[in-house]
């Protein structure tokens, strides 16, 4: 009989740390408890991905009954609801999160809801003041949004928020300029939201492929997102009449109904007594693992967020696995993080998997083929909206280094390049496969002639 009251104790309730606890319990037998304070299903399915993507569908319905007025169809609309729309999200977040229970304890993992933290390399003590010990312990606690530091920015609000307003603002100020700062921008400029975006850096989506990113600018601003680049937020105060007053380094001083930051996240390892027992810590307070997840302290592994290695959560599910497979199954397995396919949900959407061309150039020498159209379905509607698709090519091994579509639909066809990618295809791989026509994604097939060589 084990000296431990269980072989795992997962702290944290998302999919990086379900999957693992449930594949521990199920495939090896593990004895297995899990604390959340929070809701199940974390990040993901509770406050980012899933009411994200329900947002962007709600904000799409209006250009797309504009696209139907323009094929011929009498379109009748009373506008948003927000209040109906917010309803159904919580309804459906209530669902998720009621299926990730019944999946944990259909398992037969044991489930605390409470704050854990570490005592010492095998204990955990629970916000109750109870203690349990565990052979293993993993770190799955996942991230936070954090906020600049600058005068007034408790009167803002960040992506946990913004799902549960009241109602629906006026006005926004969206500030940051990564992905998820975009997406809302996105969001509620197509919920009918005046929408204002400050970054400060000279372009969106720093670290992504230029040419791509250039686009997702161009058409954000031609949707009607006042975007303003090397511009960011000096102080904020209470309006009068309420909202927020807002002075910007370019001079602005104007009040909006809400603020919203999305200017970065940090891992989740305050106060958790890590560095305590000699779990180090990164610059972020990210923890530090090795290949396979584990921390200086050899009985506790981390994944997903937490670790700040590749904050998606397909990535924290298959780093959960992995680390099943490495402790409980003796199989030692590194989770793969390279050419991860990703979409961003901007409007239009953006995927991207592999190097950028940026990046590729400082490898050798490069074939860059993409074009830039107007989409088919758009034309009745006299859209000058533009999409782009893009290949990085090795001049040397011919294989694809990159691909980078921004289009409507973009994360759909990722999925698909990216197992293409993955598995090393070549150039000449692309051209031997027969276009499916008429399709935007007809371009990456037909696209012959380099439109540059570099290096």
């Amino acid at each position: 009989m084990s000296d431990f009251d269980y072989d795992l104790f997962v702290i944290g309730g998302g999919s990086g740390g379900v999957r693992a606890a449930r594949v521990a319990a199920v495939e090896a037998g593990a004895r297995v408890a899990l604390a959340e304070e929070s809701r199940y299903g974390g990040t993901c399915v509770i406050r980012g991905c899933v009411p994200k993507k329900l947002m962007v569908f709600a904000s799409e319905y209006a250009p797309a009954m504009e696209d139907a007025a323009a094929y011929g169809w009498t379109v009748h609309t009373d506008g948003f609801d927000w209040p109906v729309f917010r309803g159904n999200l919580e309804a459906e977040l209530d669902r998720l999160e009621g299926i990730y229970r019944k999946l944990l304890a259909g398992s037969g993992v044991e489930t605390f809801d409470a704050r854990a933290r570490i005592v010492d390399a095998h204990t955990v003590e629970l916000s109750s003041g109870e203690r349990k010990s565990a052979k293993h312990i993993l770190l799955a606690m996942g991230g936070r949004p954090v906020k600049p530091g600058i005068p007034g920015e408790e009167l803002a609000i960040t992506s946990n928020e913004i799902f549960h307003l009241d109602e629906l603002p006026r006005s926004i100020l969206i500030v940051g300029g990564g992905y998820i700062a975009c997406e809302f921008a996105g969001i509620m400029n197509g919920l009918g939201v005046k929408t204002t975006q400050y970054y400060r850096g000279a372009q969106v989506l720093r670290g992504f492929d230029e040419e791509a990113r250039g686009l997702v600018s161009e058409e954000m601003i031609q949707n009607g997102v006042e975007l303003h680049l090397g511009t960011n937020v000096i102080e904020m105060e209470p309006a009068d009449g309420g909202g927020v007053h807002v002075k910007a380094t370019n001079g602005d001083k104007r009040d909006f109904d809400v603020v919203m930051f999305a200017t970065g996240r940090h891992p989740n390892t305050e106060d958790m007594g890590l560095e305590d027992v000699g779990v180090k810590l990164g610059r972020k307070g990210e923890v530090l693992v090795d290949d396979y997840g584990q921390t200086a302290v050899p009985s506790i592994y981390a994944v997903g967020d937490v670790t700040d290695r590749v904050n998606l959560t397909p990535v924290a599910i298959r780093e959960g696995m992995a680390f099943v497979e490495t402790v409980f199954k003796g199989n030692l397995t590194k989770p793969d993080h390279e050419l991860i396919p990703t979409a961003i949900f901007t409007q239009p959407e953006f995927g991207t998997v592999g190097m950028s061309e940026e990046e590729a150039r400082d490898a050798g020498p490069i074939e860059v083929y993409a074009t830039s159209f107007r989409p088919m379905q758009t034309l009745f509607a006299g859209r000058e909206a533009r999409v782009l698709m893009k290949l990085i090519v090795c001049a040397e091994t011919r294989k694809i280094l990159g691909c980078h579509i921004v289009a409507p639909g973009a994360g759909e066809m990722i999925q698909l390049a990216g197992i293409a990618v993955k598995m090393g295809a070549t150039k000449e791989d692309f051209d031997r496969t027969v276009a499916v026509h008429p399709t935007m994604s007809e371009e990456i097939v037909t696209m012959r002639t380099p439109t540059r060589v570099v290096g």
